[in-house]
């Protein structure tokens, strides 16, 4: 089957579960128009048996956007992913770095990288199913599993079988003993071997990810590899991807919109989903951080948490918050 080519993944925000649902991807696409954009991790079990067309929905101005699953059975993961490309998503992306104690129940998540031909089984099924690019995002090692060796044995496994891209969390996973955002801050950083991986692989494509915080550290690990993923930073001061059409992602004419505008963006669609029965709060949740660091930013945030979940919030409540601003 011919493939696409795979778009940039130059600049990435990370797939974070809880976080990046289609109101946040919707926002951050409102301040940054190119950086490429992950979903919440969804498992084949959630898509085959469930509401996909609601855990799969997405707004066409997302684009570049793309569907991270979580699983370990080929013909699912393919199945599903066929399913992620009818509906037009425009990558999909295969979970090997969560370690949350119900993913490795589930037999994937990081644990499957103990199992590199496992994965690349998945890559090969998925790739035969789909022409949109099929990477794969996982950790640097895991548990006593982290030299330098095992993570390159792995991505040579997976890259035989036609993997486009691998996105690496620098960090190692402890699978028993810390939690989820333990394992986001405990294990060090070691983005020294996600660089070494790509002079030993310049073959391939090399996202580096985890705690990375701004646009200046970015553009260091942009010397070295071919993409940067910022996940948790993003978030929490979105407004900080307001440089990164210009600064990262090669739009010279871009101009960063000022928060303000931001909002204006937004509220048509706040609205709009609104009118269609979609609670404010769950939008407003990820606008939070938008005026992180400017003048009156607590103001903003205390009106959306105090007046969001009110019966009847609509999009008053985010124009009178930004009038709390702007005064």
């Amino acid at each position: 089957m011919s493939r696409l080519v795979p778009a940039s993944h130059r600049l990435c925000l990370a797939p974070m579960m809880d976080c990046t649902d289609r109101h946040c991807r919707y926002f951050v696409r409102q301040i940054s128009r190119h950086v490429r954009l992950y979903t919440e991790m969804v498992t084949v079990q959630a898509i085959l048996r469930g509401r996909r067309d609601r855990l799969l929905a997405f707004d066409a101005a997302e684009h570049p956007v793309a569907l991270q699953l979580g699983g370990d059975d080929p013909a699912a993961l393919a199945m599903c992913a066929r399913i992620g490309e009818e509906l037009g998503y425009d990558e999909i992306n295969l979970n090997v770095g969560c370690p949350s104690p119900r993913v490795r129940h589930g037999a994937f998540g990081a644990c499957l990288m103990l199992r590199p031909e496992a994965v690349a089984d998945a890559v090969a099924a998925m790739r035969a199913r789909v022409r949109v690019p099929v990477t794969v995002k996982h950790r640097i090692g895991v548990d006593d599993r982290d030299a330098y060796d095992d993570m390159a044995r792995f991505v040579e496994v997976v890259a035989a079988a036609g993997c486009d891209a691998f996105i690496v969390h620098a960090r190692k996973a402890w699978l028993d003993g810390l939690s989820p955002r333990q394992n986001r801050e405990i294990p060090p950083l070691r983005h020294a071997d996600v660089h070494r991986l790509k002079r030993d692989r310049p073959d391939l494509v090399i996202v580096t990810n985890g705690g990375i915080v701004a646009l200046d550290a970015a553009e260091d690990h942009l010397r070295h590899v071919d993409g940067v993923m910022i996940g948790r930073a993003a978030y929490d001061q979105p407004y900080l991807l307001a440089e990164a059409d210009r600064r990262i992602l090669g739009d010279g004419s871009a101009e960063a919109p000022s928060r303000s505008e931001v909002v204006a963006r937004m509220l048509p669609y706040i609205a709009r989903e609104v009118a269609a029965g979609e609670p404010l709060a769950r939008i407003t949740l990820h606008m939070r951080g938008l005026f992180h660091g400017a003048p009156r930013a607590g103001l903003w945030r205390r009106h959306l948490s105090e007046h969001a979940r009110q019966p009847g919030a609509g999009v008053g409540v985010v124009a009178d918050a930004l009038a709390l601003v702007d005064r």
